[in-house]
């Protein structure tokens, strides 16, 4: 099973703007399998050496640099922690301070030190998350199931679900055709059916408040069409699993929703893919690293895109924006690409963390602009 911490924009934008002496980010595959967590606290303990070197070469203050190896220290120290990861494991660390994140995204090893934090690995996580829930949604029956990369389907318990449509309008079926009442026959079932839907949006919406977790609705016929029109949650993919859920265990439900998932990645992949290549024949796209940094710094992008696997070693200037790179990391410089997608994080600018491969023009990041620079 994995244990998972997925970080939210609002918990990024808060890492984004910490500021210290040391600010330590550690990136490391881990293993949900319990009886092979002693390679990753190796590996844990190798990387958490390189962070100190780094530090001691910098002449970091000794007391503070004890402060913060005791935080690690106990961290690698806790086995129940280490009993219980996911694919993933980042940590963000300063002396005063420690943050841990599971994560089911596999990320490639990575040490940072400087006076923020890397956080272009977790951008991963939010831009093409691993979990979603699936609403499956039919006449006889309502549930919501999580779906979570590797870990088992699981249905969630809302409160004030209906049981099932008729229940939910005070009937003991859907199918009476008699001449009572204001509606009947099929006119009738597609009131109830409204009325049925609105009561499901309406449970679900204290539970789905301010989350961004796809949605994914499994339903079929008029039910599904219904649901359509009644839902609030912003987050509801366009396409169904059009099965009906009173066949489909939760299980399956979770197979079914993957191809889901891929399908809506790549239609938004394609839709920026295209958008930067409209906006670079207008001077509104860039992939040059120091442009990209100056429009960062001005406010100019609307959409940034980076390479999560690479880090630019370097700094960027406050005022200007101007980018110095430099030959190695160390703990006086940061990841430039990190830094930018910070600006344009903290400017209202929507970042996505991608492979290489994904990027328009194959280079370190691709920003599509709010105006030219």
């Amino acid at each position: 099973m994995l244990h998972v911490d997925i970080p939210t924009r609002s918990e990024i934008a808060a890492l984004n703007g910490t500021r210290s002496d040391a600010c330590v980010s550690i990136y490391l595959p881990t293993t949900p399998l319990t009886q092979e967590t002693g390679a990753t606290r190796i590996e844990f303990g190798n990387l958490v050496r390189q962070a100190r070197e780094q530090l001691e070469a910098a002449g970091f203050d000794k007391r503070r640099l004890a402060a913060l190896q005791e935080q690690i220290d106990a961290l690698a120290e806790d086995d129940e922690f280490w009993r219980l990861q996911a694919n993933s494991l980042a940590l963000l660390a300063t002396p005063e301070s420690l943050r841990t994140f599971r994560l089911a995204n596999h990320l490639t090893a990575l040490v940072e030190v400087s006076d923020r934090f890397h956080l272009k690995p977790l951008l991963r996580a939010l831009t093409f998350p691993q979990s979603a829930y699936v609403l499956a949604l039919s006449e006889n029956a309502v549930r919501l199931v999580e779906v979570h990369g590797e870990l088992p389907a699981a249905t969630v318990r809302i409160e004030g679900l209906p049981k099932d449509a008729a229940s939910a309008v005070g009937k003991s079926t859907l199918n009476d055709r008699s001449a009572s009442g204001r509606i009947q026959g099929s006119e009738g079932q597609n009131v109830r059916f409204q009325q049925y839907a609105r009561k499901v949006d309406a449970a679900l919406r204290p539970f789905l408040a301010g989350r961004e977790t796809p949605l994914i609705l499994a339903a079929t016929g008029r039910l599904a069409s219904v649901f359509r029109t009644v839902n609030s949650y912003p987050h509801l993919l366009p396409d169904d699993i059009s099965d009906s859920p009173d066949r489909i265990s939760d299980a399956d439900l979770a197979a079914a929703a993957r191809p889901v998932l891929d399908a809506a990645h790549a239609r938004d992949l394609a839709a920026l893919t295209a958008l930067y290549a409209a906006r670079a024949g207008e001077g509104r796209a860039t992939a040059d690293v120091s442009d990209a940094a100056r429009a960062a710094t001005y406010g100019a992008i609307d959409t940034l895109l980076v390479d999560i696997d690479t880090v630019v070693a370097g700094t960027v200037d406050e005022e200007s924006g101007a980018v110095t790179f430099a030959e190695a990391a160390s703990a006086g410089t940061y990841g430039i690409v990190d830094e930018i997608a910070g600006r344009a994080l903290a400017s209202g600018a929507r970042v996505l963390g991608v492979r290489r491969a994904d990027l328009p023009g194959k280079g370190d990041l691709a920003a599509i602009l709010r105006f030219a620079v």
